[in-house]
């Protein structure tokens, strides 16, 4: 394990971390008591071990003090080839020293072209990038200097990183926590009078030194792997992606029918966007069961190495045209807001049952369409709640502007993208933030009037107040040829891993449809 920029146990990275059938990576890797063990396993339902290589020579190498922005520059301890047998999946790498310390990073396996299944999960990682603060900071917060109590938290924040490497590793919390973590929502409604929180179980969080960012992105963490294990139990293949493979191969997607998104699929580059666009207009079903979805356009530098996020800096941080700038998704520079390809967007949606944010909401959908195709044998009327005891809703979840019609149903009011053809199933009330309040605030605060500005043309007290008043949406749109789904909140795979037969039947309600629809 590592101390973000501080002394290192053992740590391990990857040079690449997407490969086929007989590509091969390098593992670099530091630790003061070698020899090493490497174990690479394939994570699904089940843990399948396909290779065990002992005695890796590995050496003690210093941290630099930019390794978050330059990568740490370590040498290679070893060559690993993809073996022809290895099936398309997140493959874990746990390197152990002579002391009986791991550290774990991962690579995806993409499928060979004569093994293509016809769905393919694309994993989140562009999220993991941002997140990732191993040396020190990430596009979020310098979160060394928070964790060590060097800073508070606005002036961590501040510390924040645009240009992050990929050649470095992984905090353990942000890609392999222990199975307990808690997850980032508030299982209980808040009660009278009670003290908001907001979704970790303090005691766990000091025991286990865990930031305010772990468990927002990781494989392993919370959500793809919780919809890995009930797909292939459910008896559905897929192959894997990652972000990057969309963004550097313009026919990634090409030989798919339907794509999955799964938990938090935050960060889109212009490319990645490019091709998942033009996929769904030819034809391609995209499923989300994703919350924040694109909300963040990034950019990929170095042949993969780098990923350039500046995120609400990104107006003035950068000097290149605004085709390859980095922002909000939905800011005017490029005139392409997501909800053009998600049909949804986090700024008409926010959190539930976080904070202030929802805090005695139901934690499920309220029915408003019984009869959408997604809805079809639930068991499922009007004005049913459902996914409320698992809860379903937290965390972050997407929605839409809504305009009720004479016949009582919801429909999404114009603007930012939104397509007017958008089918409302199922909504429930969210935050963009916190309300003002006594209580000191538990999210970090976001820039409201750059919002507010974006969704309604004015930054005022009123169109900032305005922001707060969102809605968690599950909905569907047709695109061109092809046809989007969004379940519109991250924490959908728990409804999953919960077994809860009304998110059980609309999964498989969504999945049978888009196969059966491209063929």
């Amino acid at each position: 394990m590592a101390r973000a920029g501080a002394g290192v146990v053992i740590a391990c990275y990857t040079d690449r971390t997407s490969l086929q059938p007989g590509e091969g990576f390098s593992l670099h890797a530091s630790t003061d008591a070698g020899p090493c063990r490497l174990e690479v396993a394939r994570i699904g339902a089940a843990r399948e071990t396909v290779l065990v290589r002992e005695g890796i020579a590995v050496g003690a190498h210093p941290t630099p003090n930019d390794a978050d922005r330059n990568g740490c520059g370590w040498p290679a301890a070893a060559q690993v080839e993809i073996g022809a047998d290895w099936r398309s999946g997140y493959y874990d790498l746990a390197l152990t020293n002579a002391a009986g310390e791991t550290a774990r990073h991962f690579v995806c396996v993409k499928a060979a072209p004569a093994n293509r299944r016809r769905m393919v999960l694309v994993l989140t990682t562009n999220t993991l990038h941002a997140y990732n603060y191993w040396g020190g900071a990430s596009a979020y917060c310098d979160v060394e200097a928070l964790m060590s109590r060097r800073a508070g938290l606005a002036e961590a924040m501040a510390g924040a990183i645009g240009v992050l490497s990929t050649q470095r590793p992984f905090p353990p919390l942000l890609l392999a926590a222990p199975q307990d973590m808690p997850r980032l929502v508030n299982l209980e409604k808040r009660g009278f009078e009670q003290r908001p929180w907001a979704g970790a179980d303090p005691a766990w969080s000091r025991a286990h030194g865990q930031s305010p960012y772990d468990g927002s992105a990781g494989y392993l963490n919370k959500w793809e792997h919780v919809f890995v294990c009930w797909a292939e139990t459910a008896g559905y293949d897929f192959d894997y992606l990652t972000d990057y493979d969309l963004d550097a191969d313009p026919e990634a997607l090409a030989p798919y029918d339907v794509a999955l998104l799964v938990g938090h699929s935050e960060y889109w580059s212009g490319p990645q966007r490019d091709r998942i666009e033009a996929w769904v207009d030819g034809g391609g079903r995209l499923a989300i069961f994703s919350g924040n979805t694109a909300f963040w356009k990034v950019r990929w530098e170095d042949a993969g190495r780098t990923l350039v996020c500046h995120k609400w800096k990104g107006e003035t941080a950068e000097e290149v045209d605004a085709a390859d700038a980095t922002h909000l998704w939905s800011h005017p520079m490029f005139a392409r807001p997501e909800a053009a390809i998600t049909g949804l967007s986090f700024i008409f949606g926010g959190y539930h049952r976080l904070g202030l944010c929802a805090a005695r909401g139901a934690g499920g959908y309220t029915v408003y369409r019984p009869d959408h195709w997604a809805l079809a044998g639930a068991d499922l009327y009007w004005g049913d709640v459902f996914g409320d005891q698992v809860p379903l809703l937290g965390y972050e979840n997407d929605g839409c502007p809504i305009a009720f019609g004479d016949d009582g149903l919801p429909a999404p009011r114009p603007g930012l993208g939104v397509p007017a053809g958008l089918e409302i199933a199922a909504m429930a009330p969210a935050a963009f933030a916190e309300s003002p309040s006594p209580y000191r605030p538990l999210i970090p605060p976001e820039q409201l009037d750059v919002v507010a500005q974006i969704a309604f043309g004015d930054d005022g007290p009123q169109a900032q107040a305005r922001v707060l008043r969102g809605h968690a949406v599950m909905a569907s749109f047709r695109r061109g040829k092809g046809e989007v789904f969004n379940a519109g909140t991250t924490e959908w795979a728990h409804g999953l891993g919960a077994g809860d037969p009304f998110v059980e039947r609309i999964t498989r309600n969504v999945l049978e449809r888009f196969q059966t629809a491209a063929t």
